[in-house]
This record gives C-alpha cells, structure tokens and sequence, in this order.
C-alpha cells in the first residue's frame, strides 16, 4: 500500500505547496477535492466492487448515462474557455468527461478480458472502436480535443495489449487516421488546428497562440537547477505564464524549484505507474489486469499530454498532470481510479 499511496502523497502535496504561492482560494478548493477523494478511496476499500461490476449490465448501464451527461454536457452546459465542457453544480463545476474515462476503462476492461482470445475478429474490433467513438465524438463536439485524444489511447491501448496482430492494428489506425483528416477540415475550430501547426512552428505568432508555451520555456529556462524559490517565480507570480495552476504547473515548478524539482515530480509520477503497472501484472483475473492497463494509459497519457504541452511538444489541451495541477474534476476521477487500483492490490 504504501509503495502506491506514497508517490500520490507526494504529488499531492506538491501540488498544494504550489497551490499556496499562487493562490489561496485554488488551495482550499482543491484541499476540498482532495478530501473527497480520499473518501472515494475509503469507500471502495470497504466495498467489493467486483461483485457489482460481475453484471454487465451495470457497466452498460454507467456508459449509457455517461453518452447522456456528455450529451446533455454539449446542448445545455455554459460556455468557459471556450468549451462547453462543465455542468454547473452548485458552487462547483464538474467535467463529465472525467467519468466517461473510467467507464470507459471499467468496459474495455469487462470486453477485452471476456473476448481476449477471439479479439482479433472484424467485429470485436468494430465494437470495441464504436464505444469509444461515441463519446469521443460529443467530447471533440464540446471542443475538447485533449480528452477526446486519451479517449482514444485508452481504446488503443487495449487493442494493442490484447494480443491483436499487427495488420489489424496498422489498418485500426488507418481507420482512425481517416478520421482524423475528417475532423481537421470539418470539426476542428481554427484556434485547435493553429495549435497544432504551433508545434511545428514555435516562433509563430509569439503574442497569440504560442504565447503560452513562449512564456512556459522562459519559466522553465530561468528557473535553473535549483530554482528561484518558494513564491519568487517572476513568470508565474507576475502572470507571464498562464494556467500556471493547472495546464503549465510544471513550468510554474520548475521555475520555482528548479529542474532538480522537476526531474524529482517526473520520477515520483514514474514511480506510480510503474507500482501501477506491477499491481495489474500480479493480478490474476484479466479483468483485472485490464484495469491496471487502463488507469496506467490514462494517467500517462495525461502525463505526456500535459508535460508536452509545456515544453512544446503536443499542442495545448488543456490536460491536467496527475495528482499535481488544479482541477476538482481531474482529482476526483484520478482518485477513483486510484482506488480501483487499490482494491486490485488488495485482493492478490
């Protein structure tokens, strides 16, 4: 337990040591989160989830309501950030495509360990590429290209690792890449396709869609080895660098902290995936084994969404970094996930 919980631990409380020099209010909302989170692992600890998750039927019944939220996401919910990606509850703003995550790991985990040795039939792989095409499609609608992107590495990610022959896997991506050039000229908004062409191009438009990542390599490059300090990060506590809370934290630590703090989160972050990944290895259900696959792919694929972004590498998303930025959302849904790992862990 504690070679899972300690990396959590950590990031946790890096990112609320950040939190504190940016700002007070964001700290105490996501102490909120965080809390709520680990009732959510305390909760599944004493419950066998397995039991409810025998039934298909259930299953079915959580990807049904997600298509309904993210449905209901998409005609009804305001318009922040350009996204119709939240639905106002209360005092609070909730993602629902952080939900469409999970139950989209918890499926594939169900399909893939019940059809592992015939996987590789047409119509499995046909299936398996409609359940994630689905929400997929009414997350890109919102615009949200990052989620919509792990969406899809979660599906990827289980056709590779279920024993699927490589043509089948060049011709799924073919699919996909047909897709792809779909959306590019009739469902991507102009900002999304600039971000993209920004990363083959960084110098351009400086002051408009590569600012922030312009501003995020200024943070990285003047924070050093060891940083500037606690609270002196002149990009981040001057307002150069946006999203410093969420979408570039990681500039915001590096700055601060220096690149030895950057390389350490970067290997905590590590540290888990590869407990993660140990826990699915010694499991002995597939069904379980599955899950550890997912939660690791959406943690990492997080991760290098995030980290990229920051640097320059992938295209601004507006992906959180595990456990480390902001967002109640992301929080939330990590740590339930982070508590399906746990039962997992538990149970071998």
């Amino acid at each position: 337990m504690i070679a899972l919980f300690l990396p959590v631990g950590i990031l946790v409380l890096a990112g609320l040591t950040m939190l504190s020099a940016i700002s007070t209010h964001l700290l105490l909302l996501q102490t909120t989160w965080i809390f709520l989170g680990i009732g959510v692992v305390l909760f599944f600890y004493a419950v066998d989830w397995r039991l409810m998750l025998t039934y298909r039927w259930v299953i079915g019944g959580l990807y049904i309501f997600v298509l309904l939220i993210l449905a209901i996401t998409y005609f009804k919910a305001p318009v922040i950030r350009n996204t119709r990606s939240w639905l106002e509850l209360g005092p609070f703003n909730f993602q629902p495509v952080e939900l469409a995550k999970i139950v989209l790991v918890l499926l594939y985990a169900n399909y893939f360990s019940r059809r592992h040795l015939s996987i590789a039939r047409v119509k499995h792989i046909i299936t398996s590429f409609l359940f994630f095409i689905v929400p997929a499609g009414l997350t890109a609608l919102q615009p949200d290209l990052g989620s919509a992107t792990i969406l899809f590495g979660i599906w990827f990610s289980f056709l590779l690792l279920s024993g699927l022959p490589w043509r089948k896997v060049a011709v799924a991506l073919l699919v996909f890449l047909a897709i792809s050039i779909v959306m590019w000229f009739y469902f991507l908004e102009d900002y999304q396709r600039e971000r993209i062409i920004g990363v083959f191009y960084p110098e351009r438009d400086s002051l408009g869609i590569n600012y922030s990542v312009i501003q995020s390599k200024i943070a990285i490059g003047s924070g050093g080895f060891w940083g500037k300090g606690y609270g002196q990060g002149t990009q981040t506590q001057l307002g150069f660098l946006t999203e410093p809370a969420n979408d570039f934290i990681l500039a915001a630590v590096v700055e601060e902290w220096g690149l030895f703090g950057g390389f350490f989160i970067i290997a905590v972050f590590c540290a888990l995936i590869f407990q993660i990944i140990k826990i699915g290895y010694n499991a002995e259900r597939n069904f379980e084994k599955f899950i550890c696959l997912g939660v690791a792919v959406v943690f990492g694929l997080q991760f290098v969404l995030n980290v990229g972004s920051t640097v320059g590498l992938t295209p601004v998303v507006g992906v959180t970094f595990p456990f480390l930025s902001y967002g109640g959302s992301s929080i939330l849904a990590n740590f339930f996930l982070l508590s399906l790992i746990n039962a997992v862990r538990r149970n071998q």
